[in-house]
């Protein structure tokens, strides 16, 4: 297998000529993302909420007053190309470092040069830092003082959670953006730009793939866009550069849907049933047949974490924990290797016990609390603030803490509903334990058996 340079994304095509003359090629020119990106505000695909007329983030940067911010969402969503942007609008200086790479003395440095440029000038100084959640605490620190006199507008950018990953003290003296996945549309005009600045044509069904498997991302799409090209390109011979749906699969190393949409949900329900019905091999089977034809492992992921409550319940309350795990591992390694961990979790959903008593329950109190609701009972009444006292709020609750197992029988629903049972606990697996506890509450010392109960 031929692997592209790194900044196409480790991108594999089969080991042919033809992918040797792609590769070729590619190294030669620049990436296209690099040579499309937009030179002015209105050039931005996506993030209307930011950079729309009127909005707040495209305003502060026409007006170059802009403040301290952190620019956090996926990649490939344009925290850097809005940072260039705002380089290209700004009065001020521009200074450019990665936290991958930059040290404390850069960033010392760094503000040196801004008080003599301050000093000298009067001009000030914009650090655009990227990857600021790869800076440590103490590297973080480091910025505080600037940034708190002004001396420094820090735009800091991050694909990580910046309330765990900012300092406090950092992230309240900025203003927080936060930047969406492209959707269909913005991944689609990206592509359409891409292929007019190659002079290139391509098939529906291939653009259909590249943007279905970019996830959008904005950066993602236009790479793989450009090795399909580059693929198309040599078999063209001189000839017209067409894109055919060969072209996006080898780009991206994975096959287009190989269903129509009726076999789709046909194949999606046969794998539901399968593990409801308790057939880990079946389950197996469909999950296979659904990757091997392009399907989204994500969805498949979700339709499991569905499951482990819908069908599986409090019979193995664990099975939504591996569900979860499964789709954080989908999101986290991502194919080939996360069908392991999917294939995890089909075995276990469909050798667990299985309950849809939680489901059905659900059900019931909807359609009771749809039907009109009653007044909360007052001994459950928010007792906590002023006068609540006055109003009889809390009078008679009975502290469950207070009583041996932390249960004590009392009143929890309005008058109307409180003898409707809405939950009621199958024989199966953990619900067995449920039963018991329920029925020893209902009879303490006669405990009944699960099936008297049900």
């Amino acid at each position: 297998m031929i692997v592209y340079p790194h900044h196409y994304g480790g991108l594999v095509a089969p080991n042919d000529l033809f992918s040797s003359a792609a590769a070729d090629a590619l190294e030669r020119q620049s990436p296209l993302a690099d040579r499309l990106r937009p030179q002015r505000l209105d050039d931005v695909v996506g993030q209307q909420h930011l950079l729309g007329p009127g909005k707040p983030l495209r305003s502060l940067i026409e007006a170059d007053r802009l403040s301290s911010v952190v620019l956090w969402g996926p990649p490939g969503t344009g925290k850097t190309t809005i940072a260039r942007l705002i380089a290209r609008s700004t009065a001020k200086s521009f200074v450019q470092l990665s936290a991958v790479t930059a040290t404390v003395k850069d960033v010392r440095e760094s503000a040196a040069r801004a008080t003599q440029l301050l000093g000298e000038r009067g001009q000030g100084t914009i650090l655009f830092l990227d990857e600021v959640h790869r800076f440590n605490k103490a590297q973080q620190d480091t910025l505080l003082p600037s940034v708190e006199s002004g001396l420094i507008v820090l735009i800091g950018a991050t694909t990580e959670n910046p309330y765990f990953e900012v300092n406090a003290p950092l992230l309240s003296r900025s203003t927080l953006f936060r930047l969406e996945h492209l959707d269909a549309n913005a991944v689609a005009q990206l592509l359409e730009r891409g292929l007019e600045a190659e002079k290139a044509t391509a098939t529906p069904e291939a653009l259909a793939h590249l943007a279905a498997r970019a996830e959008g991302d904005g950066r993602q799409s236009l790479t793989s866009l450009e090795v399909a090209i580059a693929l198309a390109r040599v078999r063209a011979n001189g000839g017209a550069v067409h894109v055919e749906l060969d072209d996006a699969e080898a780009a991206l190393g994975t096959q287009a849907l190989r269903y129509g949409q009726d076999e789709h949900y046909d194949t999606i329900s046969a794998f539901i049933k399968s593990i409801r019905g308790s057939d880990p091999d079946a389950g197996l089977y469909w999950m296979a047949r659904m990757l091997d034809a392009g399907e989204d492992a994500r969805f498949i992921a979700r339709r499991l974490v569905i499951l482990a409550s819908e069908d599986v319940g409090m019979a193995d309350p664990q099975g939504l924990l591996i569900a979860d795990a499964a789709a954080r591992a989908v999101e986290f390694v991502g194919l080939p290797e996360a069908q392991l961990n999917l294939a995890h979790a089909v075995v276990y959903l469909a050798t667990a016990p299985k309950s849809n008593r939680a489901y059905a329950a659900l059900h019931k109190a909807q359609d009771d609390a749809r039907a009109g609701g009653g007044q909360v009972p007052k001994h459950l009444r928010d007792a906590h603030y002023s006068g609540a006292k006055g109003l009889g709020h809390g009078d008679g609750y009975d502290y469950p803490h207070s009583h041996d197992g932390a249960w004590v029988s009392q009143q929890y629903r309005p008058d109307h509903l409180e003898s409707k049972v809405y939950y009621e606990p199958s024989d199966q697996g953990y619900e067995a334990t449920i039963a018991a506890r329920f029925a020893e509450r209902t009879n303490p010392g006669q405990q009944e058996t699960t099936d008297e109960r049900n």
